[in-house]
């Protein structure tokens, strides 16, 4: 039961074969056993969850209910949550009570969703492993000396060992799709704008995407139907129309195009993965997909613009912790220029303090036109090279990460070689397209993911590719050992 699909829960429940009541006991006797050993939860809402499966069981008796109604589901501890504490990962917020929902938050009250607690995450989603929480490590349950991937890990973990149904994670430069490739899931970021940003903290407001993660393409569909749609309280959300992005799952793949970069396919790749991605492509053209060469001559920069930009816009949106509004504040401060640096020394984690430095540099007199500009022109470039391949293909397949998980510790004292581990994901996010990542093989037990990239709202295109896919595959049925 907790490892179904949500179309099979949703099922299940609306039949009543089983009550929303039974199935979160079930979620949270699963978190009992399981969460001390994987550290994926920060905060377990026990009675909250209990009250709205109740509520749910009620609106289902009286057939009332949406199709995820009373599905018990978790959010990253980054999405504001009323009475309800959110940390960001970090010790400034380890006392803060939003006031207010977020939207994504609210979305899934009102459809019945049953909210079974915030997942642990790298602190403000600065991290590739998720290893920079205030909270510790998450492990990744198919193997608890790797990580899980970051800065979604906690929300990754919590999906793939069965402690939720499905989870709420955030992509800045590929932190929903990076950790659902270390876990065998499926993860999709939206087109910048589609999911209200409301009450999601900031982390680098211009690149921040709230998104799906789940076991499949149908789960992510089902679920994006709740979570897309306008927001007036969000100046960056799009107005557009809300599709039902279940209804083209059924669609055939025939005569699509695919785009293959050829910075990504070179002979760099490792043989493992070349092999794992021979056989996803042999698939895709059984379906009658067509396969060219894509170019994509910028890519190259596109680490090195993003670890300009997005510290850049964390050292702003981080300046609002200072101990004087909310969140931590050091003992006894002597002064006011005292009570500023002992609480952000204090209160932040190394990894943050780095980029609060870098960013500051950044965009500082003397070093903007240089560092901070440059990266914005580059970012246009990379966007550009994006949107002249869609002139030419439907999708752009890419290695979401060239690895499987990474030990846990490996990459932690070396912030540059976890940087580079973001280079298939990054360029994704500062063009703002969407992007869905899903598992195409494993090695050594681990899984392996690959991603395909659309241009802007093309969600159902890609949720349907990566459903055709997984109707021939089974990859992403594949659960740890340790939940069996």
């Amino acid at each position: 039961m907790l490892t179904q699909t949500l179309r099979e829960l949703s099922k299940q429940l609306q039949q009543k074969k089983i009550s929303s009541l039974e199935l979160t006991s079930a979620y949270l006797n699963q978190i009992a056993a399981l969460n001390p050993l994987l550290n994926a939860y920060i905060t377990v809402c026990e009675e909250t969850a209990l009250n709205q499966a109740k509520k749910a069981d009620e609106l289902i008796a009286k057939q009332q209910a949406h199709p995820l109604c009373g599905i018990p589901v978790a959010h990253k501890d980054i999405f504001c949550t009323q009475d309800i504490r959110t940390t960001c990962g970090s010790k400034m917020l380890d006392n803060f009570i939003a006031p207010y929902d977020a939207t994504i938050i609210k979305n899934c009250q009102d459809a019945g969703c049953v909210m079974l607690g915030k997942t642990n995450m790298d602190e403000f989603a600065m991290g590739s492993s998720n290893e920079n929480s205030y909270y510790g490590a998450v492990k990744n349950p198919w193997d608890l000396t790797t990580v899980p991937g970051g800065s979604s890990g906690g929300s990754a973990a919590a999906v793939a060992a069965g402690l939720c149904a499905a989870a709420s994670g955030s992509d800045t430069g590929g932190s929903i799709r990076q950790p659902a490739a270390f876990c065998g899931l499926t993860g999709l970021k939206p087109t910048y704008g589609l999911v209200s940003r409301y009450g999601m903290i900031a982390f680098a407001s211009s690149l921040d995407q709230a998104g799906p993660m789940t076991r499949s393409a149908e789960c992510a569909a089902l679920w994006m139907n709740v979570l897309a749609g306008f927001d007036p309280n969000d100046s960056t959300s799009v107005e557009i129309p809300t599709p039902d992005y279940t209804a083209q799952l059924t669609h055939s793949l025939k005569n699509k195009t695919i785009g293959l970069p050829k910075q990504f396919f070179n002979p760099n790749l490792s043989a493992t993965l070349s092999h794992v991605f021979d056989n996803a492509i042999a698939e895709f053209k059984k379906m009658g997909v067509n396969f060219v060469e894509v170019d994509l001559p910028h890519h190259h920069a596109a680490i090195a613009a993003y670890y300009i930009i997005a510290p850049a816009e964390a050292s702003s949106n981080l300046a609002r912790y200072d101990g004087v509004r909310y969140g931590y504040r050091c003992k006894n401060p002597r002064n006011l220029d005292d009570l500023y640096k002992r609480t952000r020394s204090e209160g932040f984690g190394d990894e943050v303090k780095r980029r609060i430095m870098i960013g500051t540099y950044a965009l500082s007199a003397g070093y903007y036109d240089a560092f901070y500009l440059k990266a914005q022109k580059i970012r246009r470039l990379i966007s550009q090279d994006f949107a002249k391949a869609f002139q030419q293909v439907d999708f752009i397949l890419s290695p979401t990460v060239a690895n499987t998980a990474f030990k846990l510790g490996e990459k932690k004292q070396d912030p540059l070689s976890m940087y580079l581990a973001d280079n298939y994901g990054i360029g994704v996010n500062l063009a703002g397209i969407p992007s869905i990542a899903f598992p195409v093989g494993f090695s050594d037990n681990m899984p392996l993911g690959m991603q395909l990239i659309g241009n802007h709202f093309s969600e159902t295109l890609l949720l349907n590719a990566a459903h055709q896919y997984q109707q021939v595959s089974d990859w992403h049925l594949r659960t740890p050992d340790l939940i069996k």
